[in-house]
């Protein structure tokens, strides 16, 4: 992966990674139940957990996955069969919401954080860049958090949009995105597997 010679360049390949335009649908169908006010509320937690986990992967996601004895593969799989359920709750709702009965007043890191925000794409290019320059870590992290403040203003405006599109409309882009979403995980999921399996 080219990651530019420029903050910039490094910044508009992980925004496009991080994609908070198709995440929006899916965070507003989570938080759909709740007030304005929580969601944003919610939100902003999400948002400061997803840039505290891609930080930590930015300096230290080998070390990590070396510790955990895990390898990237595997990171992929796990994120593309949490999407791949979202996507489905989304096709086919149920009365307890995509996210099922929520042992707390609300959503806590998964799935709005992880794998949403910061998922496997985001955490795998992030340790992308730091393997690929080590001595730029300054600029790698101006990157993540351009990306990442681009993406919190895209998603803070979730609650206004919901006000916009109204229950009908958050609906269909439901069961939209949740198509979509399962496409996706199938393709990290065969991604990972044939990455795996050396094929």
């Amino acid at each position: 992966m080219d990651f530019g010679p420029s903050v910039w360049s490094a910044a508009t390949v992980l925004l496009f990674v991080l994609d908070p335009f198709g995440n929006l649908p899916v965070v507003m169908s989570i938080l759909e139940k709740y007030t304005n006010q929580q969601r944003l509320r919610i939100i902003a937690r999400e948002l400061l957990i997803a840039l505290a986990v891609l930080l930590a992967f930015l300096f230290a996601g080998e070390a990590i996955l070396e510790f955990l004895g895990l390898e990237r593969e595997s990171v992929t799989i796990a994120g593309g069969l949490v999407l791949g359920i979202i996507g489905i709750r989304m096709i086919f709702p149920r009365a307890d919401g995509v996210m099922g009965t929520q042992p707390s007043d609300d959503p806590f890191i998964v799935p709005l954080a992880i794998p949403l925000i910061a998922g496997p794409s985001a955490m795998a290019t992030v340790i992308l860049m730091a393997k690929d320059a080590p001595e730029r870590m300054g600029h790698w992290t101006l990157a993540v958090l351009i990306a990442w403040g681009i993406s919190a203003v895209v998603l803070l405006a979730a609650p206004a949009l919901y006000r916009v599109l109204r229950q009908r409309g958050l609906h269909a882009i439901e069961r939209l995105m949740g198509m979509l979403l399962i496409m996706i995980s199938v393709q990290m999921l065969t991604s990972g597997l044939s990455n795996a399996l050396g094929f």
